[in-house]
């Protein structure tokens, strides 16, 4: 038992109305990542919360390095030496580095004055040791966001936190980023500490944990060595049923007969896209696959006239059209779910009914009223085919999780009968059970013969889906898949194929 740090057993916690973790149990070693698993509502959030004192359990113990804890406050976790990262970094911008570092807890020197040259020193050494190499009197602000976790994660170095609770710390970072991260969770782990990582992107989780623990409904499922483990079946432990249908079947390309829906040519824009052609067919799931910066969202954009291009042509149906703005895109029949549902999709304050049915609004008019009861008729159709989970259409929808979110902006666009819709990284931040769902919808939409054309920096998810995969690498495109071609390894091997070939050309 010496090498475990953190262990939860029984762990009950209800609020009113809801049962909310029940008998749950936790074990955590020292110098391990463990991954903490589970759906939205799986009790995640409310046990880490327990934990670090912001919660207060009914029942159950909590023992961490061999003494039972009950901490009332965050503060008093800190001092047993349990630090907790989340998503929103509760840092203080406008203020410095080393003054992050040490907020609350300022050395004083032997004047009773705040020490700053101890501050600044005693930060330089715990960000070199990290290897993080910034001006530690510069604003925290000045800074990008991948720094910012750097900084967090040497605040809980600096006050000796023997736990790190990292909750969704990927998720506002490039792929390079994540690898810097990643490179400080294994210096943490060389020094004995161990990280509780929170996360929806199951890649990530295979890359750094060692061990897992699923929750389920607020229940415990188990927990895993990770090289025990698939994707697969922990999508399915996790769901609580086989997901094995979420597997692509290999086939042959299905769509070479079918009639072009959407054809771009020769599109250029500014120093983003250098002659880019691309079709899509009737039916068919096109996939965009491309690092960040590749040009990817910048095609979806203008194929639905949020921006304009500086020469090429668009053609809808084998006629050459002109579209100046999404309001032309959506005459046409098109629907088109953002990257950024939080700031360009969702409408946070209005409700669930009303942002799915926002786009719709002309056509449920008459004589200047709506017709509520159709309106409600198809909210409550598309709630329940969708499985949209919120207590009324009458919710405000910043109040549902994030897949539910997605859910209804798919509704939004669903509910306008689209011919082609435009999937821009249609699954991030949303947990795998919500993730199943839309992946499904995304088959049964190509079912109905409507077109996707889908973004998203999960390969895996492009395998599973798309019919058709374009690589796209520095505004142009540099690659093609169908079919039976489609693998993580086929995909992967071209983008890096094509910049090999940039490189060598160069040379």
């Amino acid at each position: 038992m010496s090498e475990i740090l953190l262990e939860i057993e029984g762990l009950e916690k209800s609020f009113p109305g809801v049962h909310a973790l029940k008998r749950v149990r936790l074990q955590v070693r020292k110098g391990e990542v463990h991954a903490l698993m589970g759906e939205n509502g799986a009790g995640k959030s409310t046990l880490i919360k327990v934990l670090t004192g912001i919660y207060q359990k009914n029942s159950g113990t909590i023992r961490f390095d061999g003494e039972e804890i009950n901490a009332r406050t965050p503060i008093e976790a800190n001092e047993k030496g349990i630090s907790t990262i989340y998503q929103e970094l509760n840092l203080i911008p406008f203020q410095t580095v080393y003054e992050n570092l040490f907020l609350g807890r300022e050395p004083l020197s032997r004047c009773r004055r705040i020490d700053r040259q101890k501050m600044i020193s005693e930060t330089q050494r715990i960000l070199n040791d990290l290897g993080v190499s910034i001006d530690v009197t510069r604003p925290l602000g000045h800074y990008s966001t991948a720094i910012q976790q750097m900084v967090a994660i040497a605040r809980t170095v600096s006050i000796n936190a023997k736990l790190v609770i990292m909750d969704e710390p990927t998720s506002s970072l490039d792929a390079k980023e994540v690898q810097i991260l990643f490179r400080i969770i294994r210096q943490l782990k060389k020094q004995g500490i161990s990280v509780i990582f929170i996360s929806h992107k199951l890649d990530e989780i295979f890359e750094i944990c060692d061990r897992l623990t699923i929750l389920k409904d607020g229940e415990y499922v188990g927990d895993y060595d990770i090289r025990e483990m698939n994707q697969l079946r922990l999508v399915s432990l996790m769901v609580g049923r086989d997901m094995a249908k979420l597997e692509r079947s290999k086939q042959e390309y299905r769509f070479s007969n079918a009639k072009p829906i959407a054809e771009l040519k020769n599109i250029h824009q500014g120093m983003r896209l250098h002659g880019i052609d691309l079709e899509i067919r009737q039916g068919e799931v096109v996939g965009l696959a491309g690092l960040l910066g590749s040009g990817r969202t910048e095609i979806a954009q203008i194929l639905f006239g949020s921006t304009m291009p500086d020469d090429g042509e668009i053609f809808w149906w084998g006629e050459k059209v002109h579209i100046h703005s999404p309001s032309d895109a959506i005459r046409k029949g098109m629907g088109f779910c953002t990257e950024d549902r939080k700031t360009e999709g969702i409408i946070p304050h209005l409700s669930v009914r009303e942002n799915i049915t926002i786009a719709l609004l002309p056509k449920l008019q008459s004589f200047g009223f709506i017709k509520t009861k159709e309106q409600n008729d198809i909210v409550q159709s598309y709630i329940k085919r969708l499985k949209i989970k919120t207590p009324s259409p009458e919710q405000a929808i910043c109040n549902l999780s994030g897949g539910n979110q997605q859910k209804v902006l798919l509704a939004r666009w669903m509910c306008m009968n689209p011919k082609l819709m435009i999937l821009d990284e249609p699954t991030r931040g949303i947990d795998v059970g919500a993730k199943a769902e839309i992946e499904n919808l995304i088959r049964e939409l190509s079912k109905s013969g409507i077109s996707v054309l889908m973004i998203s920096s999960e390969i895996a998810e492009l395998e599973r889906n798309c019919d058709r995969i374009i690589v796209i690498r520095d505004g142009k495109v540099t690659g093609e898949l169908t079919g039976v071609e489609i693998s993580q390894d086929t995909i992967m091997e071209t983008i890096a194929k094509n910049g090999r070939e940039e490189v060598t050309e160069h040379d």
